[in-house]
């Protein structure tokens, strides 16, 4: 690693270089808001150097990069510096020499002999790095490249189109798919030509970044982007969901009974249309069913609920794979949720069934720029008359939402019938806006903020995360504050919606697993895996670790004092999906639920706090189809949860294998399932050409149904 220690100096010696060229790229946010930058500088003497920044939620990553390519068009040196999106020290370089390769970050260091042309990937770094890629795959016979430190990237471009600059210039632009890299594709839209580099990238539902002068042609490329990923995931959706026709049976499944926590004896569940019609002991005669699966003893949940997701397009694989059949979605760009609850309803999406909650956000340097951002009262009635309009349970209000219309809001959106939730805006307690109307508090650290705070308590930045980490090592839950606090909540059955996985990064150092994922993490492809030790937090020294580890673990065990107390808790993720919520369901465990517990918090409390116990949350005669056959027994071992064999939802059998292959995870189960299609035509049965019969036969299936 001796070449990497004096790396950044021979490139700060660069820095009396001039500019040959500059290019500027605009972050812009849905509501047209510019939240950040990206400048690229390239030296006269080879050298490039890259400005990266934004800032949304309070929040952002800030980094300096400067690269030299070789010959072939990739890096043969590379340094980034800067902080993450959480306030992490980000450090990391590369090199190549020949064919042998070395790295180093925070976190990780390495080395590698390679041949050929091979791109590395930054754990943290701007678009440019991905312009790189797209100019070097240009050059390359298959649009493959090796990845350092593992892995093929691959490319395929989709679209073109004609776009215009404010002043008149015109350019022909192609939109890319890249896979290789994440659990999902990722969208370029790059210049045309022999040397092609980056021009925009479009990210539904957040924000784009285009070269500066280009911002009027976001619109088009987003449609046109829309559209070929549209096809891509009906091909997906097309080939990963199976359609259930006509009546099958899950024959010798042991029933998670999710009102009592327990499992019962060997049941069949009878499926027609994407319902159950009957459930009855195992081994009852089968009446002419078109399909049979042998559940062979398997434990058999309700689909699980993720009462925390923010959902796109690709995410529903994940959850479909690991028994999600329904999430909450807790903010999101309204239109592009809109479109999504379309094609989901339409099956043209591999997604779960989504229970959309409306999010509310107030004017500030630090707004989050989903859902509607207002200014007053007349606005947030608008805003939740919108949402009510469209069937929102639920309304989120976020940080910077104005404490003085809180209490009116809240009455508004209740009369309106819907449930009200979120984070605690700025300046008040969690307390006061639950005297204001609130059912539900969003994550443990808004709720533990309730006794760090002051009326002048910045919880809008970072500081939301940090004084958690620092204070909750010493907040005292037995004093008569905490313990009062407590039995409000039970007494008024405040919904809690802990979100503990997801803030395990406060106490997550650089180069350590991070705890929820340390289960899955084998099993991942290796760029994600290797995420999983990126630290988030500016943790500085051992002693600081140990403190925001004891804050920490004192999070997850308030959770648990809450569910003691008869507080209810929801599962919910705000983090990749599926697999967080098998994890947020070992934290729940960690907190002194049993197993059958915390499933039973993911299945009947999940249908209750989304107003959906009539037809999910248990499996019964009337309600929605949503199974999930598991290896192993999750009421026993919650890791169990994680072995998901088959899973019934919207009348499709899924198999999380098959997902599993498409997106480069290793199975968490050997063999699954299979149905089994009757081979007797039903007219056989009854007589063959008897249309009377038929008639009558038919007649009562429909009086049944």
């Amino acid at each position: 690693m001796k070449r990497l220690a004096v790396l950044p100096l021979a490139l700060a010696a660069a820095f009396g270089a001039q500019a040959a060229s500059t290019t500027r790229y605009l972050i812009i946010a849905e509501n047209q808001k510019q939240i950040g930058e990206q400048v690229v500088e390239r030296l006269d003497d080879g050298l490039t150097r890259v400005r990266f920044a934004y800032k949304d939620n309070g929040r952002g990553p800030d980094l300096t990069e400067q690269f030299r390519l070789g010959a072939d068009g990739v890096m043969t040196e590379y340094a980034v510096k800067g902080n993450s999106t959480f306030g992490a020290v980000v450090d990391e370089r590369f090199s190549r020499q020949g064919d042998q390769a070395e790295w180093a970050s925070t976190s990780e260091q390495g080395q590698k002999t390679v041949s050929g042309p091979a791109v590395y990937l930054p754990l943290n770094g701007s678009f440019e790095v991905e312009s790189i890629a797209i100019a070097a795959l240009a050059h390359t016979p298959d649009a493959k490249l090796a990845l350092l430190p593992s892995g093929t990237l691959s490319q395929r471009e989709l679209d073109q189109v004609e776009v215009t600059s404010a002043n008149g210039q015109k350019q022909t632009v192609r939109l890319l798919a890249q896979t290789g890299v994440g659990l999902s594709p990722s969208f370029y839209w790059a210049t045309s030509g022999a040397q092609p580099r980056l021009f925009g990238v479009i990210m539904p539902g957040f924000a784009n970044m285009l070269e500066e002068g280009w911002q009027a042609a976001a619109p088009t490329l987003a449609a046109r982007q829309k559209t070929a990923e549209n096809q891509m995931l009906a091909d997906v959706a097309a080939r990963l969901q199976h359609p259930l026709t006509g009546l099958t049976v899950v024959r010798n499944a042991r029933i998670f009974d999710s009102d009592r926590a327990t499992v019962g004896r060997p049941s069949d569940i009878y499926v027609l249309r994407g319902r159950i019609t009957a459930v009855l002991p195992a081994g009852a005669p089968v009446r002419e069913a078109d399909n049979t699966i042998d559940a062979a003893g398997r434990i058999v949940l309700p689909g699980l609920f993720d009462l925390h997701a923010h959902v796109d397009r690709w995410s529903g694989a994940l959850d479909m794979s690991t028994g999600v059949t329904s999430v909450r979605d807790m903010g999101n760009d309204n239109a592009q949720l809109q479109a999504m609850l379309d094609e989901t309803a339409a099956g043209k999406l591999l997604a779960p069934q989504v229970v959309p909650a409306g999010f509310l956000e107030g004017e500030s340097p630090y707004s989050a720029n989903n859902g509607f951002v207002i200014k007053d009262l007349k606005g947030a009635k608008e805003a939740v008359d919108w949402y009510a309009e469209r069937g929102y349970p639920q309304l989120k209000i976020y940080n910077s939402f104005p404490k003085a219309i809180l209490k009116e809001t809240v009455a508004y959106a209740h009369s309106r019938g819907m449930r009200v939730s979120g984070h605690i805006p700025v300046g008040l307690r969690a307390q006061e806006a639950l005297d204001a109307g609130y059912d539900e508090i969003q994550h443990i650290n808004q709720v533990l903020l309730n006794f760090l705070v002051k009326p002048d308590t910045e919880t809008r930045d970072l500081n939301r995360f940090v004084l958690p980490a620092e204070k909750v090592a010493d907040l005292d839950f037995n004093s008569r504050p905490v313990k009062d606090f407590v039995a409000y909540l039970a007494r008024k059955q405040i919904s809690i919606d802990p979100t503990m996985a997801t803030f395990a990064f406060l106490k997550q150092r650089d180069g350590d697993m991070n705890e929820p994922y340390a289960s899955v993490a084998a099993h991942m492809p290796p760029d994600v895996a290797r995420g999983f030790k990126v630290g988030t937090m500016k943790i500085d020294g051992d002693a600081q670790l140990k403190r925001y580890e004891k804050s920490y673990a004192k999070m997850v065990r308030f959770v648990g004092i809450m569910y003691k107390a008869g507080v209810p808790i929801v599962a919910g993720t705000d983090d990749i999906a599926g697999f967080t919520l098998h994890s947020e369901l070992a934290l729940l465990v960690k907190a002194g639920l049993t197993p059958a517990q915390a499933l039973q918090v993911a299945t009947r409390n999940g249908a209750r706090y989304t107003r959906t116990s009539n037809e999910r949350g248990s499996i019964a005669p009337g309600k929605l189809a949503d199974i999930v056959l598991v290896d192993g027994d999750p009421t026993q071992n919650i890791e169990d949860v994680r072995k998901v064999a088959a899973v019934i939802t919207r009348g499709f059998l899924i198999y999380p294998q098959e997902i599993d292959a498409t997106l480069g995870i290793a199975p968490f189960v050997g063999a699954a399932p299979q149905v089994v299609k009757s081979t007797t035509p039903l007219a056989a049965v009854y007589g063959g050409g008897n249309d009377g019969a038929r008639a009558r036969i038919e007649a009562s299936a429909r009086k049944r149904d």
